[in-house]
């Protein structure tokens, strides 16, 4: 399998946004333990294509405050918005999306998409197959009483991301950025893929939420497009870049 070299690149590309850009702007949203640079390799390809691309640092805090960090970024834009989240970054842009007129299409990349009432990890559990719970390292618990969670640096490379060379999943694990318990747990107000057209891709071989749930959410959803990658991860926009590229592409040409 040929690994994007740029997706051990860190620094993420921004292009400036104006109400005169002809195709959508690109919102990227990523996920628990991982950062913005995991779209990298999304990013070169999108912006190549002449997409304008914006890479959220989402602060995994809480699904209600991260949606609305999420959603202040997308009023400033005032242009019509494709907003792609990964794994539990599917809760916050769904969440997001609600409340903002501007997000024309959602994309899910191995993503949650939940119902009103149930959180990331209600949908986790909901079928068998999730092997991170055993993967978590010690938590580091707040001040506040809540914990962060990490995944155990030895651990990360087979449990999330094992379709990627190893030297970069090593990388990663050391770069990965912390979820609170709280926001695992905490349960969806909104759900954006109701309203909006939504397109879902995934790899039948992830490790942290099940392939078979993440094919019943694309389905309850009506996605407008779903795309099971064999054998890939979690993250499938770092081991199939171009795969993940084609399909928001896909999403952003239905916009009128």
């Amino acid at each position: 399998m040929k690994f994007a070299a740029s997706a051990t690149l860190y620094a993420v590309s921004l292009q400036p946004v104006s109400a005169e850009t002809a195709k959508p702007t690109i919102v990227l949203v990523h996920g628990a333990f991982a950062d913005s640079s995991s779209w990298n390799p999304v990013v070169s390809r999108l912006e190549k294509d002449g997409y304008a691309v914006m890479a959220v640092a989402n602060p995994l805090r809480g699904v209600k405050s991260d949606a609305e960090y999420v959603g202040r970024v997308l009023e400033g834009l005032k242009v019509p918005v494709v907003l792609v989240g990964h794994s539990y970054g599917g809760s916050v842009i769904s969440e997001a999306a609600a409340g903002a007129g501007n997000v024309k299409a959602l994309v899910f990349v191995a993503a949650f998409a939940p119902d009103p009432g149930e959180s990331a990890a209600t949908l986790s559990g909901k079928n068998p197959g999730s092997t991170l719970a055993p993967t978590l390292a010690p938590p580091v618990v707040l001040g506040d009483g809540t914990k962060d969670l990490y995944i155990e640096q030895s651990k990360f490379p087979e449990q999330f991301a094992a379709d990627v060379p190893l030297a970069a999943a090593k990388l990663m694990a050391v770069a990965q950025r912390p979820i609170t318990d709280a926001a695992l747990a905490e349960p969806t107000r909104n759900a954006g893929w109701k309203n909006i057209p939504s397109w879902f891709v995934y790899g039948d071989a992830d490790k942290n939420i099940p392939p078979f749930t993440l094919q019943w959410m694309a389905e309850r959803a009506k996605s407008k497009g779903t795309v099971a990658i064999k054998g890939s991860s979690h993250v499938v926009m770092i081991s199939h870049p171009g795969e993940v590229a084609k399909l928001i592409e896909e999403a952003a040409k239905v916009i009128k």
